[in-house]
């Protein structure tokens, strides 16, 4: 199905390591101590996370006896090899430059800490809490509409490399190859739950689906919900948008008032539910490899996915002020309801995923979502509409 990675890596000289980089150090383990015992900025640059939050890592995965010293390579070592291939799209061989260590080396502790971060990835992984999420109970835009909210869920294609038998299950619709993955964020850009390695050309609702029904599910606190936009159902403990109104801010002009209740709840979801874009975008510049077809076997290519999320959770958790969270924290233009940030998703067709929603869901459970989408609405558009009213 899959060639080896060395032999994947032997295809072409490309993402070879950058000149200034490659004369940093005479061999690999003089570099990593050049990086930790240098300015923090530079162990962000090159490891992607914080000096103490790197050293952290290395002692949770050797208290765990994960990984382990060996005679030549030092756990630090071990984790700044793979930190480096992840976070600058490197080949084996461009590693090997820098490293100075054989292919099969680089790739080895390569595999052994992606074992090893998958090992402990379950702990990092924290289903939502009871408590509302201050980013709601702080913004009176949100509260006490959305107050049983606990994240946003979305979907992103993620390209891979597979065997040429296999191309048709893992083009999109796009035409690309990819996996089709999924994900619920928390408000805070935290990951709840991921799943992937499902082909690119897997419907939503099919993914979707898996995610709410395999054994290891996406579990939804008792009276909670997600948001969800309008490639999802409606459906209990999933609130989705209402259909053919407008949603993103590029479908309202500028300065554009909603006109009734469904138009405000629509903008309000839309703003409220792109954390899971900015997650998304603050996890791809982190990890840029999982968006350039890795050259790894499929299997790898997934765990690559899970262990880069966990790895994600980590860092917000460890260091909430890293500098690539701040980056896609809200930008602080969004204090006017007609003031929304530009949304990137990808637009669903809608004649796609248009399966009968009864064939999988329950009508009771359709009409109470329906319902409760229904309620919080006209809540807000009183309360709007009050706001606007004279004294």
């Amino acid at each position: 199905m899959e060639s080896s990675e060395e032999e994947k890596d032997d295809i072409s000289g490309a993402h070879a390591i950058p000149l200034e980089l490659s004369r940093l150090a005479s061999n690999g383990a003089k570099f990593v101590d050049e990086v930790l015992n240098g300015h923090n900025q530079r162990c962000m640059e090159n490891f992607r996370m914080d000096k103490h939050v790197f050293y952290k890592l290395c002692e949770i995965l050797q208290a765990k006896g994960l990984l382990r010293h060996t005679n030549r390579i030092k756990i630090e070592e071990q984790l700044a090899i793979f930190m480096f291939i992840v976070g600058h799209n490197l080949r084996t061989r461009a590693v090997q430059e820098l490293f100075h260590y054989s292919g099969e080396t680089i790739s080895r502790h390569f595999n052994n800490v992606l074992n090893a971060i998958m090992s402990i990835s379950l702990d990092y992984f924290k289903p939502p809490g009871s408590e509302v999420p201050s980013e709601i109970v702080e913004d009176p835009r949100f509260y006490p509409y959305f107050k049983d909210c606990v994240g946003a869920v979305d979907g992103i294609h993620m390209p891979v490399m597979v065997g040429v038998d296999e191309h048709g299950p893992f083009r999109n619709k796009n035409g690309l190859l990819s996996q089709h993955v999924l994900a619920a964020c928390s408000f805070d850009l935290k990951f709840h739950y991921v799943l992937a390695g499902w082909e690119g050309s897997a419907s939503d609702i099919q993914v979707f689906n898996s995610a709410i029904t395999r054994r290891n599910k996406l579990q939804v606190p008792e009276g909670k919900y997600y948001l969800v936009d309008d490639k999802y159902p409606n459906v209990q403990g999933f609130i989705a948008p209402y259909s053919s109104i407008p949603y993103h801010s590029r479908e309202f002009p500028s300065g554009y008032h909603p006109q009734d209740e469904r138009e405000l709840f629509n903008l309000r979801h839309s703003l409220l539910r792109n954390a899971t874009d900015r997650a998304f975008e603050v996890l791809k510049a982190r990890f840029p490899i999982l968006m350039a077809v890795p050259p790894y076997p499929l299997q790898t290519q997934v765990k690559l996915v899970v262990a880069a999320c966990a790895l994600h959770n980590y860092i917000r958790t460890e260091k909430p002020d890293d500098w690539l969270f701040k980056m896609y924290e809200e930008n602080a233009s969004v204090q006017m309801e007609e003031s929304l940030p530009p949304i990137e998703v990808e637009q669903p067709e809608s004649d796609i995923d248009m399966q009968p929603l009864e064939d999988t869901f329950d009508a009771e459970q359709l009409e109470l979502a329906t319902q409760l989408r229904d309620s919080i609405a006209a809540e807000m558009w009183n309360n709007y509409i009050h706001s606007l009213s004279p004294m």
